[in-house]
């Protein structure tokens, strides 16, 4: 199976937009702290993330079956292929059912709230509370493309409380922090 360097390649060739590329590494970071936690294989669920939303810029209106093509053509297991089937199941029918299935779900839209509380902080992520993240998810205006029924649904998935999942993806996005420029002193730069 390819490795994460064939998918970051992979990533570059088909999304232009460097907000989905930040939003797909987000996504990617707090499936593989989950990954870490559960001893799963990181590596796997890494890929099923990172590469989630491939052909979202290229083919909004059939999302993600492009990609999965796409993937199952390059030797992408059926894992993989499946978890980014199984992030939109009221497109392709796929319901979230393995560890890894449900973690991509509930990471996705979250880790794209939780980048957006960073990009208004003067210390970014560094001091970033799920207090903070739930204050945010409360006001529709902020990060209004933020579908907060997806969040909610992805909470359950996960069957975790509300702020202890939001903490693991603070935990997972932060490792990664200077990668996805959300450290404070980045942001105070911007």
């Amino acid at each position: 199976m390819p490795d994460r360097a064939d998918a970051l390649a992979l990533l570059e060739e088909w999304v232009e937009n460097e907000g989905l590329q930040t939003h797909m590494r987000c996504v990617e970071a707090a499936v593989r702290h989950y990954a870490r936690m559960a001893g799963a294989d990181e590596e796997l669920w890494g890929l099923a993330a990172l590469l989630h939303d491939l052909d979202w810029e290229r083919y909004p209106e059939t999302h993600p079956m492009k990609a999965v093509e796409e993937l199952e053509r390059r030797g992408y297991s059926e894992e993989v292929r499946r978890a980014i089937l199984a992030h939109r199941p009221d497109y392709t029918g796929v319901e979230p059912e393995s560890e890894m299935e449900r973690t991509l779900f509930a990471c996705d839209e979250l880790s794209g709230l939780v980048y957006a509380c960073c990009l208004v902080r003067p210390n970014g992520i560094d001091d970033l509370t799920p207090k903070s993240v739930v204050k945010k998810l409360k006001d529709k205006a902020f990060a209004a493309g933020v579908h907060r029924e997806e969040v909610q649904k992805g909470i359950e998935l996960i069957g975790l409380e509300r702020n202890v999942h939001i903490q693991n993806v603070i935990d997972g996005m932060r490792e990664v922090a200077a990668e996805l420029g959300i450290r404070g002193e980045d942001v105070s730069r911007a």
